[in-house]
This record gives structure tokens, C-alpha cells and sequence, in this order.
């Protein structure tokens, strides 16, 4: 069963969601009902001919920053000091940027004019955050997400030069701030540096335990 939102502020049970992940439909991208889907492990997903679709998947493709893998090349891009990376300097370029960049296998964007609007008001509450790839002061690269107790739950990245994207992620995990990074959906890319599978009990276990500290 998909449920029905109204301007209640709630959600259905993760565990009823359908088989590929869908819970519920409509509702609003408020700050307050967006911090309440995150917390339980809930994120919008939909385009612009679609209504607000929200999900909570089975399984979570998530990356632990301890088991993160960089490849040896990786390494010397590092170390050769190409990429400067700031925090939070350009929210809304990233986003612009992973709402505009193409995607193998993708026509469009779920990222959505009104997503941008509710993203950028959750980064002014304080509650998303970017990482930004710069080469030549040029922004090559970055990544935005929330960040809920001790997890970032990624929403999306973007890359126009090799590496970058690679790079933001990085700094991510060797951040410190953050127990698993959320990556939602599996690419080959991402299982290359660590990233795998776990149960949604796995999942909020972690989400919770930080939450309640």
C-alpha cells in the first residue's frame, strides 16, 4: 500500500514501503517535514510530472568512512594539489551544478526547481551542507546532502573535470564528523571506493544512535 500525505506532519512506517522502496506520495518539502523523513530514514524522489513521491528502500547503499578505498592513482591526485576544497562557500552552485550536469543513461533531472528552493532553505537552517572542488578557482566539482546525528545522507554530486567528484567524497569521509555516508542509490563508481549494501535495520540503527546522543 502507498499512503497518502496530507498537511499532517507524518509519515507511514518505513517497513511498509513497497518492494522498490516507495512509501508514501504528496505531502510538502518543508524544512520541518523534510528533518522528520530523513530521521526515519525517508527521502523525496520524483521529477516534475510526478507528484512528491518519498522512499524508505529495503537496502541502503552506504559507504562507512572507515572502509573507505582510494585507488593508488587516486592518491597522487591527492597528493598533487590540482584541487582546492571548501565547505559551504556555494551551496547553491552545487546544486545548481548536479541539477544541470549530464548523466549517462539519464534524461533530466529529479532535482527539481522546487527541490532546489526546499535544499537551500534546509542549508540556511543549517541543516544541508555542500562540498565544493575547485581548480584554477574554477568549481569542477562538489557534493550536497543533509546531515542527520552522525550521517550524511548524500542527495547528489557532480564532476566536470576527472577526479573531482572522487575528491569531495573524500574529504567527506576523512572529515571526521560523520559514522556512514549515505549514498542511496548503487553505482559501480561508488562500490569501486567502499561503498555497499546494508539493511534498512542496519541503517537506522546508525541514524538512531546518533540521533539520540
Amino acid at each position: 500500500m502507498i499512503f497518502r500525505l496530507d498537511k499532517r506532519l507524518l509519515f507511514p512506517e518505513p517497513g511498509l514501503a513497497e518492494p522498490d522502496g516507495l512509501l508514501a506520495v504528496g505531502g510538502d518539502l518543508s524544512t520541518q517535514r523534510l528533518l522528520l523523513a530523513y530521521q526515519n530514514g525517508i527521502f523525496p524522489w520524483y521529477s516534475d510530472d510526478t507528484p512528491i513521491l518519498w522512499y524508505s528502500p529495503h537496502e541502503r547503499f552506504v559507504l562507512y568512512p572507515q572502509e573507505l578505498k582510494i585507488s593508488k592513482s587516486m592518491r597522487q591526485v591527492l597528493r598533487s594539489g590540482k584541487f582546492n576544497v571548501t565547505a559551504n562557500t556555494c551551496f547553491n552552485e552545487v546544486i545548481m551544478a548536479c541539477s544541470t550536469v549530464p548523466r549517462e543513461g539519464q534524461d533530466g533531472t529529479w532535482i527539481t526547481a522546487d527541490m532546489k528552493a526546499a535544499y537551500n532553505q534546509l542549508h540556511a537552517e543549517g541543516y544541508a551542507h555542500s562540498v565544493e572542488i575547485w581548480q584554477d578557482k574554477e568549481l569542477v566539482g562538489g557534493i550536497y546532502g543533509v546531515q542527520v546525528g552522525h550521517v550524511f545522507c548524500g542527495e547528489s554530486m557532480f564532476s566536470r573535470v576527472s577526479n573531482a567528484s572522487k575528491t569531495a567524497l573524500i574529504h567527506l569521509c576523512k572529515s571526521k564528523q560523520f559514522e556512514l555516508i549515505d549514498c542511496q542509490v548503487h553505482t559501480e563508481h561508488l562500490e569501486s571506493m567502499g561503498a555497499r549494501m546494508i539493511s534498512r535495520e542496519q541503517y537506522m540503527d546508525v541514524l538512531q544512535s546518533g540521533l539520540s546522543r
